[in-house]
């Protein structure tokens, strides 16, 4: 149970996902250690924090993220889909995610792209991270291959990891030839003898998107390293109470949040 706890989209359970609502809320438990967001850009080239190619889903209106300026996209509201009591939530930039987190979690971000679809999304991504200083607290991920290499061409000291949800013969080699040191992949391809395998290859895997309890305490079982992505970090962190916090002499301090 060392594993590490990444809230998927923020503590997207609960808060509608990918907004501040979400991270600050995921920022409140006691467990969670990384913030895995999405990163698409505007028409002019805004690099902003939302999941889906269109805005239709998760906000008031409509239409793709590429064919949006930043300042469309921002008056949308993007809170009122889950509930009265997240009206007014907003489609945050990338800068407004790095601000509010820097030095308290880490963050994976995943570029949301598909062949070439967002020219220079690598380059503005990797500007806002450099600005901030946060280089070293951020790994950078991507379903798309091209978008990794292109990543680690612009900054050879970023940490990249491919998402896949599968797991072919040839993966740890095609993660070697990237120069990945992360992999996002589903849960339902890990196996305790593949994460020692990427362990000892210094690659870390991270095990998404995974809301039970049993499939949680499988996972910590197979071996340490691998990270617990949810949208349900109050699940993990009850899992936790339950099985370790006994152990600990101040573990009461936390209870009361998982009730």
């Amino acid at each position: 149970m060392n594993n590490l706890c990444v809230a998927h989209r923020g503590f997207s359970a609960k808060a509608p996902e990918n907004t501040r609502a979400a991270f600050k809320m995921a920022m409140d438990v006691p467990y969670v250690n990384w913030l895995e967001i999405d990163v698409q850009l505007t028409r002019d080239g805004v690099p902003v924090v939302i999941h889906d190619f269109s805005v239709d889903r998760t906000t008031t209106g409509k239409g793709k993220v590429k064919d949006l300026t930043w300042q469309e996209i921002r008056a949308m509201d993007a809170g009122i889909w889950k509930g009265k009591e997240f009206q007014g939530e907003q489609v945050p930039s990338l800068d407004e995610v790095l601000q509010l987190v820097k030095g308290r979690l880490k963050l994976n971000i995943e570029l949301k792209t598909s062949g070439e679809m967002y020219p220079g999304l690598e380059e503005k991504v990797l500007d806002r991270i450099r600005a901030h200083n946060m280089l070293p607290e951020v790994v950078l991920t991507s379903f798309e291959p091209k978008a990794l290499l292109r990543a680690k061409e612009l900054e050879p000291r970023v940490n990249v990891g491919l998402i896949i949800d599968a797991h072919p013969r040839d993966l740890l080699s095609r993660l070697k030839k990237m120069g990945c040191t992360f992999l996002s992949i589903g849960y339902s391809h890990l196996d305790a003898a593949f994460a020692s395998e990427l362990h000892r290859n210094g690659i870390t895997p991270m095990a998404w998107t995974v809301d039970d309890r049993r499939s949680m305490a499988a996972l910590a079982r197979m071996h340490p390293e691998i990270m617990i992505c949810t949208n349900r970090p109050d699940t993990w962190g009850q899992l936790f109470l339950n099985l370790i916090a006994p152990r600990i002499p101040f573990w009461r301090k936390w209870k009361g949040w998982f009730r």
